[in-house]
């Protein structure tokens, strides 16, 4: 599966080792890592670098009211393959 890492980061993620999952996003460049990067720093929270890696996909910072809904809509674009608008 193309996107095995990421599912495994987002996995991570729900378990709260956020250290892990961040571990798996932090060397790549393509949206959807970037775009759990994101969700990463918002959750920490540290808003500046989050704000810096949503500046990298085609979402915001304010686009997802609960951090549960983000994480799903992250987990259904890794399993389409297809970013969610």
């Amino acid at each position: 599966m193309k996107h095995r890492e990421l599912l495994q980061a987002t996995g991570l993620l729900r378990q709260g080792m956020w250290d892990d999952a961040h571990r798996i996003v932090q060397y790549r460049e393509d949206s959807l890592a970037c775009w759990i990067h994101a969700l990463l720093h918002k959750i920490e929270p540290d808003e500046g670098n989050s704000r810096y890696w949503y500046a990298r996909t085609s979402h915001s910072y304010h686009d997802f009211a609960a951090t549960e809904q983000e994480l799903q809509a992250i987990e259904d674009a890794l399993n389409t393959g297809k970013l969610s608008e």
